[in-house]
């Protein structure tokens, strides 16, 4: 689909599927009527396939009050970044990241918070969002040359992106994603994968988790999908648990290089699997 080639996530997200967009992107029907996405992450699907009409969700606040700010309030946001651009630092870094463990950062503007998040996620190390068990940011800072804080060509074009199309924006449960779907829909679901060894556990980025019960309830409504005749394609991680679970359905297994882990050796080629309904 030819659209606009600026288009590209413009946040680095755990699991991110930029690598993998040729294996899944032919997979979706370009022809949908409305195309949806309940767990959005980065974004690099959607903002390759450039649907007219979408609808896109993620259970991470901070994330979502940064695509809206994008669409809303973009040239108030840029401003904010020129600042933290001019400012970066190690201890302006530092001084950043605290702010959500202190009181006046309820009183924090979306756009000062939609910034500090592109800050954080362009300057810390290894461009991982990760919270600890309270919900605040704690990656440490990356020491790099030069980061792109300021990527004013890629927001321009995300944010006319949002603003030409018909893209709704929910900040919550999946679940309120894929109600009410009409038939000829198409849904795309990256859910926090399941981990397939206890240590490989990372749902750092959304609090409470996403273990294997709420996969057994991702399922479930894949299964109800799917007898209202709507088409889905899933990523996930190939293990055992879920081609269990996914026995019912096509299974393809994909190899996606993984760079987000702390040991180096770790990193490199691993098997995913795409589920998918005919």
């Amino acid at each position: 689909m030819a659209g606009n080639l600026l288009l590209s996530p413009m946040l680095k997200w755990v699991g991110g599927k930029r690598q993998l967009l040729s294996d899944i992107v032919p997979m979706i029907d370009d022809k949908c009527s409305t195309y949806v996405e309940p767990f959005i992450g980065g974004g690099a699907v959607l903002f390759n396939m450039q649907p007219k009409k979408a609808i896109i969700n993620d259970y991470n606040t901070e994330l979502i009050n940064v695509y809206k700010t994008v669409r809303d309030n973009l040239d108030d946001l840029l401003d904010e970044l020129k600042i933290h651009e001019e400012k970066n630092s190690s201890d302006y870094y530092y001084e950043v990241r605290a702010l959500d463990r202190e009181a006046k950062f309820k009183k924090m503007s979306d756009v000062e918070k939609a910034a500090r998040i592109i800050y954080l996620n362009k300057t810390c190390y290894n461009g991982l969002y990760r919270v600890n068990s309270a919900g605040q940011f704690n990656s440490p800072y990356g020491r790099y040359k030069n980061p792109n804080i300021v990527n004013e060509a890629v927001l321009r074009a995300i944010s006319k992106y949002f603003n030409d199309n018909e893209v709704q924006m929910l900040n919550g449960d999946y679940k309120e994603a894929l109600k009410n779907l009409d038939k000829s829909s198409f849904v795309y679901l990256d859910p926090p994968y399941m981990p397939i060894s206890a240590s490989s556990s990372f749902t750092g980025y959304t609090e409470g988790g996403f273990g294997y019960n709420r996969q057994v309830e991702l399922k479930e409504e894949c299964d109800k999908l799917s007898k209202q005749g709507i088409r889905f394609v899933q990523s996930n991680s190939d293990c055992e648990e879920i081609r269990e679970l996914y026995k019912d359905y096509i299974i393809k297994t994909v190899k996606a290089k993984r760079s987000i882990n702390s040991v180096a050796k770790k990193r490199g080629e691993i098997n995913e699997v795409l589920i998918y309904n005919e």
